[in-house]
């Protein structure tokens, strides 16, 4: 099996594009399609053709560009079952642990609740990347649009379970006020302090904070952190359920 080549660019005012090449097939997906331009772009650069859109969920800065993209190259659109309705030009819907191959790789879907009420996430186990989009963010989570705190805390514990060295591919440019807010809610984490030191350094450089990997998240991002003392400490929650411990970390962020 071929290593799958990706390229990561910016879309929209703060999406991020993702392109995923198999070089032995020419099989090309894009991770979503943000806007148009961009992914034509980004394929131009890199001499791919697009076969496949794959969609996590139905907000339109991630499928505004399924139609056209669909009629230029013919693309199969592959997204969650749960939104079918709300997703244009889907080929093939997909739900919680199913299944699919793209270009002889693996792909396993997680179902994600949280931030919509059908959001997937896209594991490639054997390449060991996750493409999140709004889910997990780097120093964050998605914002509840549509789902339970309960809700997107069991979705994060399912990306938990992965392995660390799982590269993580995700959604939007929020590393640099994630950051700032995290330090807020784990004042005492030395590894989170030195983190949000280098994201200042590369922000301020215009860096793209993507990938992340979930082994970094899990030591430094607070959404993933309930259960840790020092947290529950600091927001006099020592005795609270993760679940109860991750909303309130929800409402800080949404409040900051």
């Amino acid at each position: 099996m071929t290593n799958l080549e990706i390229e990561l660019f910016s879309c929209r005012t703060d999406n991020f594009g993702v392109l995923i090449h198999d070089p032995e097939s020419g099989a090309t997906a894009s991770i979503d399609a943000p806007e148009e331009q961009p992914i034509l772009d980004a394929l131009k650069r890199r001499g791919w053709t697009l076969t496949h859109i794959l969609t996590t969920h139905h907000h339109q800065d991630h499928v505004e560009a399924n139609l056209a993209l669909k009629a230029r190259f013919e693309a199969t659109i592959i997204g969650p079952e749960n939104e079918a309705a709300k997703i244009p030009g889907l080929d093939m819907t997909i739900g919680d642990g199913g299944d699919f191959e793209f270009a002889g790789h693996k792909v396993h879907v997680y179902e994600t609740p949280g931030h919509t009420a059908g959001h997937i996430c896209f594991h490639f186990p054997d390449d060991k990347l996750l493409f999140s989009a709004d889910t997990l963010f780097a120093l964050g989570c998605g914002r509840l649009f549509e789902g339970t705190p309960a809700q997107m805390w069991t979705s994060l514990t399912k990306l938990m379970a992965l392995p660390d060295d799982t590269t993580v591919y995700f959604g939007h440019e929020y590393t640099l006020s994630n950051a700032r807010f995290a330090v807020t809610v784990d004042p005492d984490n030395a590894a989170l302090k030195s983190r949000a030191a280098e994201i200042e350094a590369l922000r301020a450089q215009d860096g793209f904070t993507a990938p992340t990997t979930l082994g970094l998240e899990k030591r430094t991002n607070p959404f993933l952190r309930a259960q840790d003392a020092g947290i529950r400490a600091h927001l006099g929650m020592e005795s609270a359920t993760d679940a109860e411990v991750f909303a309130e970390i929800r409402k800080r962020k949404d409040n900051f």
